[in-house]
């Protein structure tokens, strides 16, 4: 996929440079916050299961630190938050089957974030659901909040490393594109790739996402 040359003094959107020339970088971003947050669960796991510490006071590293980030509810919404606006602005960077598994994170953390926002409002408004002493999320009615929210990841991340593995190995040109697919310069990515085979013999190999990325000079 190839990135349209702007003309000097127009703005960027934060749409395009995502999906643009520091598209590597956000998705690397994106990436480690993902992983840091995967820490603050283990770490709660472990604190629960290994060292036997009452849930209410299992509250990772961060909530260690500052509780009422944990316990307001807070710290899980502004992840869920963060975790969902990543999927929509990079969605038009994936192409083919790296996107229908880029969608299938983003569905799944759609109905994560509105979990989310369930025990948000319930710590605002001070009523909790079902007469619960506690926020509690709707599947939580059936599962504990522990392991309900790391099956929510899980099920987040697996279609997520999926759909990364795929673009970022995937051939230059799109070759995952199907049709209708854009780039974010609202082209298709065939007319990338037949332009590149113009000015370029074609090879075998496989590039980098900070090759297909770039911005020419």
């Amino acid at each position: 996929m190839a990135i349209a040359e702007r003309r000097p003094g127009t703005k960027i959107g934060l749409t395009s440079r995502v999906n643009g020339a520091g598209h590597l970088k956000a998705l690397t971003i994106y990436l480690m916050v993902v992983a840091a947050h995967w820490v603050e669960h283990g770490v709660q796991a472990i604190q629960i299961y290994v060292l036997g510490m009452p849930r209410p006071q299992s509250l990772g590293l961060i909530g260690q630190i500052w509780p009422f980030l944990f316990t307001s509810e807070l710290l899980h919404w502004a992840y869920a938050a963060f975790m969902l606006a990543g999927l929509v602005l990079m969605r038009h960077s994936f192409t083919g089957s790296a996107r229908r598994w880029w969608n299938l994170a983003l569905w799944i953390q759609v109905w994560h974030f509105f979990e989310h926002l369930i025990l948000l409002v319930q710590w605002w408004a001070g009523v909790n659901l079902a007469g619960r002493p506690v926020p509690t999320s709707v599947i939580q009615l059936v599962l504990p909040r522990v392991e309900l929210h790391l099956i929510y990841n899980m099920i987040v991340l697996i279609p997520l490393l999926v759909a990364v593995s795929l673009h970022w190995f995937s051939r230059d040109g799109g070759a995952l594109a199907e049709p209708g697919d854009t780039a974010p310069d609202g082209t298709a990515p065939q007319d990338h790739a037949e332009r590149h085979a113009e000015a370029a013999p074609a090879t075998e190999t496989r590039c980098t996402c900070a090759a297909r990325f770039a911005v020419p000079d």
